[in-house]
């Protein structure tokens, strides 16, 4: 469980797995909302892309069904958190473990922050053609 989330931000999201067993709480201070194209992201959540917010890892807490989450990748530092019940990916823990990549689709209330790039263009899915203006980057901006 990661600790709670801080007391001077204007609000505070909900979010939740598909079946309901993972809940989590986060802050409505993200830093940067994208979309990923990236290979590894429309594996994970079986889509063309993977909208996300990033905030600093300390900002988000599991606050029912921490006992059911499942860690794929290094357990330490960087590695996607899945409900092990129904396998909703939840959110990502990325740059060395100091901040948390939380996937948009999970939040049960509407963050403040709306994607702002497609990144990892070089790599999306061929099917699948972007049709909004945001800018593209083939890798990171």
């Amino acid at each position: 469980m990661l600790a709670s989330p801080s007391a001077n931000t204007p609000s505070t999201l909900r979010g939740q797995c598909l079946c309901g067993t993972v809940h989590y709480a986060v802050d409505d201070a993200f830093v940067y909302a994208l979309n990923c194209h990236c290979t590894k992201c429309r594996r994970a959540t079986g889509s063309a892309f993977k909208p996300f917010a990033g905030i600093e890892r300390q900002k988000l807490v599991v606050t029912r069904g921490g006992e059911n989450l499942l860690t794929f990748g290094d357990a330490k530092s960087n590695h996607d958190v899945h409900c092990a019940r129904c396998g909703s990916l939840l959110y990502s823990v990325v740059r060395e473990g100091g901040w948390v990549h939380v996937t948009l689709g999970t939040l049960d209330d509407s963050p403040a922050i709306r994607p702002s790039a497609h990144i990892f263009v070089g790599s999306k899915a061929p099917w699948f053609e972007i049709t909004d203006t945001l800018p593209q980057y083939d890798e990171f901006p």
